[in-house]
């Protein structure tokens, strides 16, 4: 990895907002290709759901593992090369997992999926946070976030939408319907790279005069900012309830991400039919994740932060046990389409209330937290429920999982409590 570009002149706040939303785009524009096409092309290149829950459950672990340690090298190192290097598995694992056949293959490939999730998880929005603040201290960067969620529906609906005309389509018979839509993913990752290569400009507080001496720096720091995120962790109540919501919201994530194409492949008639009707369903989804983001910056005005919070998990719960309870295609294409609602009104609220809870040197850190306990969380729930899916029935584990999600929702308890306490816009912590 190169070193930082540094320019003489800071990144205004509206640009690196710009550069935010764009990188969002290429970064999520491929996962909409494939969104609906991966947990089917690994069924249909026979593999059981016994099997299939251990083959994601693997990238979750490597998640949950690597997630600090890249998360303090990030703060350390600086955000770009970590972003890089990142973009540089996301290829690398892509291409393991459109070739394999087998289940040492896909095995092999979450594993690097995992490096790449761990290598990804925060340091954009690190980047963004920290970029805008040294521009203007009073940017109010939930805006910024919230904007980024919608980009983040939007790429994905526009993803998925392209992905269910290409299977219906299918115009290379050499390839099955469902491997062009990844093989077109794989050239889009192509893109990200370029992209975060060209745009992406180190703020210079996190940059060191040489490369030799900022990799020294990183080894050096690296522990100590991974440390500091575990005492801020320990110390603090409201970040530790907050990072426990993703243990019973990467339960609930299973049931609509990983068993919806499967339970829709059962109502609809098998994989390739399945796959095509995931693109437009995938689209709308996305596209109602956008308007979940863009709801939660309302809502969140009116009822604070916190409470917004609080209702897109319970709802987003009960609308997963709904899809596991409808008998027809119809209803459960239904049901999933307001559960990625609730969804998208989720995430940027939950962002919101873990950088409220960070500050410069460790935001990456904290994110990284979060990110592994959801790796970890998903990974022992896909070794629970691929089981329960196979020996009872993927309706039956899709109920499980969204009962259990709704428990989360208790957890932001403290979050209201101190949102109650400090106003709207809570004082940072103190460094650890």
């Amino acid at each position: 990895m190169t070193a930082s570009p540094v320019s003489a002149s800071p990144v205004t706040a509206l640009r690196a907002r710009r550069v935010l939303l764009l990188l969002t785009f290429t970064r999520w524009f491929p996962v909409g290709l494939t969104i609906g096409v991966t947990t089917l092309l690994v069924l249909e290149r026979g593999m059981s759901l016994a099997q299939l829950g251990v083959i994601f459950a693997m990238q979750g672990f490597v998640v949950l593992g690597l997630e600090l340690p890249t998360g303090g090298f990030a703060d350390a190192l600086g955000r770009r090369p970590v972003l890089v290097a990142s973009a540089v598995v996301a290829l690398v694992s892509a291409l393991v997992f459109i070739t394999s056949h087998t289940f040492t293959g896909f095995v092999v490939a979450l594993l690097l999926q995992g490096v790449f999730r761990a290598l990804d998880s925060g340091p954009l929005e690190a980047w963004y946070v920290d970029t805008a603040h040294a521009d203007d201290p009073t940017t109010k960067v939930e805006d910024g976030l919230s904007r980024a969620g919608m980009v983040l529906g939007l790429a994905i609906a526009s993803g998925a939408l392209v992905s269910g005309g290409l299977i219906a389509w299918h115009p290379v018979r050499a390839l099955t319907a469902l491997e062009f839509p990844y093989w077109c993913a794989i050239g889009f990752f192509v893109v990200h790279l370029v992209a975060v290569c060209v745009l992406v400009r180190e703020p210079l507080s996190h940059v060191d005069s040489t490369g030799l001496r900022r990799a020294l720096r990183s080894a050096r720091e690296a522990p100590q900012v991974v440390t500091d995120g575990l005492r801020l962790l320990g110390r603090s109540r409201v970040l530790l309830c907050l990072v426990l919501v993703e243990v019973f919201w990467s339960v609930g994530m299973i049931a609509f991400e990983t068993f919806m194409p499967v339970r829709l492949a059962e109502l609809a008639g098998g994989e390739t039919r399945a796959g095509a009707l995931m693109g437009p369903v995938s689209a709308a989804a996305w596209g109602l994740f956008a308007l979940g983001s863009a709801a939660a910056g309302l809502a969140s005005r009116r009822l604070g932060v916190a409470w917004t919070a609080v209702l897109a998990r319970i709802l987003n719960g009960a609308f997963i046990v709904v899809m596991g309870l409808m008998l027809g295609p119809v209803g459960l294409i239904t049901a999933f389409l307001v559960t990625y609602t609730l969804h998208g009104s989720g995430g940027p609220v939950h962002s919101t209330l873990l950088h409220r809870q960070a500050h410069s040197r460790n935001r990456t850190t904290v994110l990284s937290m979060n990110s592994m306990v959801a790796g970890g969380s998903f990974s022992i729930g896909m070794l629970v429920l691929g089981p329960v899916a196979e020996h009872t029935s993927t309706a039956t584990a899709i109920v499980v999982a969204g009962g259990f999600s709704i428990l989360g929702a208790a957890l932001y308890l403290p979050a209201i409590r101190q949102e109650r306490t400090d106003g709207p816009v809570a004082t940072e912590p103190t460094p650890a």
